[in-house]
């Protein structure tokens, strides 16, 4: 892979992007150059990340390592912590997104942050 790829892999990764050969670019890859020679083809997220809440997940499962379901129980308190430290029980239906991406019932999500609000109260 280009350099300029491993350089941008955090950025790529945090806005659930990929990097893919400049040869191999698809219609709608952003095309990055490198001295002047088309060097790396960026492919933005498909509609499964292009809202608020899934651009969140994507992100702290990219932190812990491993998709939601996978994660054991503390690990999924801990992502149901950072998810809420970053806003994401604002947005309308979080709950319920949320609890499908885990693989949890909606009352486990609402006992996570029952959870972490004690904690924070003591």
């Amino acid at each position: 892979m280009h350099p300029l790829a491993s350089a941008i892999a955090p950025l790529l990764d945090t806005i659930g992007a990929t990097a893919h050969p400049a040869e191999n670019s698809e219609p709608g890859d952003i095309v990055l150059h490198w001295d002047g020679a088309p060097a790396v083809a960026v492919r933005l997220p498909g509609a499964e990340l292009t809202s608020a809440l899934d651009r969140l997940i994507h992100q702290v499962e990219a932190e812990l390592g491993a998709p939601l379901p996978e994660l054991g129980r503390p690990d999924k308190q801990r992502a149901v912590r950072l998810l809420e430290e970053r806003g994401a029980f604002t947005l309308r239906k979080s709950v319920e997104s949320v609890a499908q991406a885990l693989g949890v019932s909606r009352f486990t999500v609402y006992n996570y942050l029952n959870r972490e609000n004690t904690r924070s109260q003591d």
